[in-house]
């Protein structure tokens, strides 16, 4: 199982006391995957945050063009990356599809041991949703920056095409 100061290092386990972290470990579960291999699939059934503690992942999200449907790279998630957080919280399919690039290593917290975590300590589970909420809203301000380079981009395309 993974220590201590690897999981305080966590911003999901960010504000909690060496004896919250000692409660939460032995709900966490450790899983490996090779290299290429799925994690998660677009649109299955999320119901768990993962943590990598070794290797990498990427993200990949369909995209329906109109000469058809195409795979496109989002993200590239490291070492004390999380991912799952959206279906862990809102209990929806998958929004995307996480694939090893190669052998990785993860902990996972469920839904479930989200569950009964706020059944043993409420101020435990509030620091955990809270941390989520975070690394939520981090993910999506980089989200709308990208967005909104993307979209500067294009409108000078446009104004340079136009003169």
């Amino acid at each position: 199982m993974i220590g201590y100061k690897f999981l305080k290092s966590h911003c999901l386990f960010g504000g909690l006391s060496e004896g919250d972290i000692e409660m939460i470990k032995p709900l966490l579960k450790e899983e490996q995957y090779g290299g290429k291999e799925i994690i998660v699939e677009e649109g299955g059934q999320g119901d768990r945050v993962y943590f990598i503690c070794d290797g990498s992942v990427e993200v990949l999200k369909k995209v329906k063009l109109s000469k058809g449907t195409v795979v496109q790279r989002i993200a590239t998630l490291e070492v004390g990356d999380t991912f799952g957080e959206m279906e862990l919280l809102d209990v929806q399919p998958s929004i995307a599809t996480v694939r090893t690039l190669e052998p990785t290593s993860v902990l996972t917290l469920s839904n479930m041991n989200l569950y009964r975590i706020s059944k043993m300590n409420l101020k435990t589970y509030t620091m955990i949703i809270l941390n989520l909420a975070r690394a939520i809203s981090r993910r999506l301000r980089r989200m709308d920056a990208l967005v909104a380079g993307s979209l500067s981009g294009s409108e000078e395309g446009k104004s340079e095409g136009s003169s």
